[in-house]
């Protein structure tokens, strides 16, 4: 079970009568699982079996902590994965938002009071001590890791808490530069007050560069600009960013990020884990694949579908190419010709699909949401965990908040940091 490590180190910070509890936990779920071999294939069906049985059984005797302990049972890759799930935001958010944030009040900072993020420093192998540190690093700088994320009222906290992941996990957390994409004005202070030693810079997208070219979609809250402003990080970006890693804000990094940015792209332009077993004919309407025209835009290729909330972007071949102009022009013909229903995911498939670096699965452990509606939980997919990410309808801050949590928000809840600290 040393696997489960890395996932569960933010827990240090959990009370001393937390981490009592967990402990026998972890020592319960140890001896529960030893009569279970998940590496046998003809045992699957009788693991899967004994996983409810266990699972109950904390039910009954646990209420906090029981989450945290199913965790390490779902994450065997014994157990069966769900379809890949889009990266679409959920309506419910809507009706949150206007419980904590009054039509025309703007935002207050105030409604988002977030503790203040422990100081994380390079190790020593990062390639100069801790008294080189430039105190201004400037974003040109070669050694740097770019990752880029949006920031919004809808999912603050969920951005808030994938930074402090990714500082958490990397060896070398002072190299990574993060790039916030907002269209509010006054969130940088709130940044800098939650991480004082982060490297960042804010850009402003207005919204009114794509707000003509969005067309309805089955959730009012896929209409929103931002979500569109990772279509023009290679126009937003400094031209000295030649690479950056698109981050979706539901979403945590357990492992050390540097690791997605060596990933080689080859000749591709972006890179994300493919789900080639998807039915990829539903991403578009009838009237598209009848329409000879537009269905031979994948002439030539295998599209499989990928999720846009997890990409490594050549943003020189990016640049060089003009995919910004290709993306909008498929926008265009969505508004008069209606050949998908989703939002900023289909124009992606369109352009990239088919020409995608593989990146492996581990990199995009999506579709946790679930359905919030029916209250169904997801498991992870089969194999190792890198990044878990809440795409889907249900999102982990608002069930914690609501008392019914899925297992794996126990695994998003220690890099919150929503709330003053106590």
């Amino acid at each position: 079970m040393d696997w489960i490590i890395p996932l569960l180190s933010p827990v240090a910070s959990f009370p001393l009568t937390a981490l009592a509890e967990l402990k026998g936990t972890l020592a319960f779920l140890r001896s529960s699982l030893s009569a279970f071999d998940f590496k046998s294939k003809k045992k699957k069906r009788r693991g899967v079996v004994g996983f409810c049985e266990v699972k109950m059984l904390w039910i009954k005797r646990f209420s906090g902590l029981v989450s945290a302990a199913m965790v390490l049972i779902v994450l065997s890759p014994s157990l069966q994965s769900f379809p890949p799930a889009e990266a679409i935001r959920s309506s419910h958010l809507d009706s949150y938002l206007r419980l904590h944030v009054p039509a025309g009040a703007g935002l207050s900072l105030d409604r988002f009071s977030f503790r203040k993020a422990p100081t994380f420093r390079n190790a020593g192998e990062c390639g100069s001590g801790e008294s080189e540190i430039p105190a201004g690093i400037s974003v040109c700088d070669p050694n740097l890791v770019h990752v880029a994320i949006t920031l919004d009222v809808e999912y603050l906290r969920g951005s808030i808490a994938a930074v402090h992941s990714i500082l958490q996990h990397s060896l070398c957390p002072e190299s990574v530069f993060f790039h916030f994409l907002v269209s509010e004005n006054n969130l940088e202070s709130l940044v800098r007050s939650t991480f004082p030693q982060l490297n960042f810079k804010v850009y402003y997208f207005d919204p009114e560069i794509v707000r003509s070219l969005i067309s309805t979609s089955v959730r009012q809250a896929l209409e929103q600009p931002l979500n569109y402003a990772r279509n023009y990080l290679a126009d937003l970006l400094e031209p000295c960013v030649h690479r950056v890693i698109y981050l979706d804000s539901d979403l945590v990094v357990v492992d050390d990020i540097s690791k997605l940015w060596t990933t080689s792209l080859g000749s591709r332009t972006i890179g994300a884990p493919e789900y080639c077993h998807a039915n990829f004919t539903k991403y578009f309407t009838a009237s598209f694949w009848s329409n000879r025209q537009f269905s031979a835009a994948f002439a030539g290729r295998r599209p499989c579908y990928f999720n846009t909330g997890v990409m490594v972007i050549d943003l020189v071949r990016w640049r060089r190419v003009g995919y910004t102009k290709r993306i909008e022009r498929w926008m265009e013909i969505q508004k008069s010709d209606r050949i998908y229903e989703l939002g900023s995911l289909p124009p992606f498939l369109l352009v990239f699909a088919g020409h995608v670096a593989p990146i492996e699965h581990r990199w995009n452990q999506h579709g946790l949401g679930g359905d919030n509606v029916r209250g169904s939980c997801r498991d992870l997919h089969p194999g190792p965990v890198s990044l878990l990410h809440w795409s889907g309808s249900g999102k982990p801050w608002l069930r914690l908040d609501s008392k019914r949590p899925c297992p794996l928000d126990a695994l998003w809840a220690p890099y919150d940091l929503y709330g003053h600290s106590h």
